[in-house]
């Protein structure tokens, strides 16, 4: 989002989301009807303006993407407003679950057993929990939610069709994987 008021208070959206995915003209336009109400939805859902923003801008792009491979024009879609916002709706609630993840992950740093609880230190732990689960796969993001909540890895790797050993060397994998990435060994 370029973040400038157009007309009625919407807000002017890219014509590309961060990742550099162009968005159609007509959805670019659906995109700036709806921003509004998505802003002050989001808002609503204690989730950051800035955050929502760049939320409608991925779901703009994907809903371009969607239409532009099944060869479908965006008059085909019966309300390309509605079905906009529903694609937004759902990349928000996912935010919105993802960030309930790490808040329980932060909880947990506090019952670890020390001497003292340091809230900068949990505040850089949920950092690093975020950067985390944005380079993984849903996969591997799967597997996080499913032990912070207290799975065992016998039960995550029922739910991935895989065996135990497998699921428990996957996610180290991409754990090692990525802390080269984000430079952390």
């Amino acid at each position: 989002m370029t973040g400038q008021a157009g007309q009625n208070g919407a807000l002017r959206v890219s014509p590309m989301d961060r990742r550099g995915r162009p968005i159609s003209v007509p959805v670019l336009l659906a995109a700036e009807e709806v921003s509004r109400r998505a802003i002050q939805h989001a808002e609503r859902m204690l989730v950051d303006p800035a955050i929502a923003a760049n939320l409608l801008e991925e779901a703009a792009a994907t809903v371009s993407r969607a239409l532009k491979a099944k060869d479908v024009n965006e008059d085909s879609v019966r309300n390309l407003e509605s079905y906009l916002f529903r694609a937004f709706i759902r990349r928000l609630n996912r935010a919105k679950k993802r960030q309930s993840f790490l808040g329980k992950a932060v909880e947990l740093q506090a019952f670890l057993p020390r001497v003292s609880w340091d809230p900068r230190k949990a505040l850089d732990m949920k950092i690093l929990i975020d950067e985390f689960l944005m380079h993984c796969d849903p996969a591997i993001r799967d597997m996080f939610c499913r032990r912070m909540e207290g799975c065992s890895w016998k039960e995550i790797g029922l739910a991935h069709r895989i065996s135990s050993h497998d699921a428990e060397s996957k996610f180290s994998q991409a754990l090692q994987k990525i802390s080269r990435k984000l430079r952390l060994k």
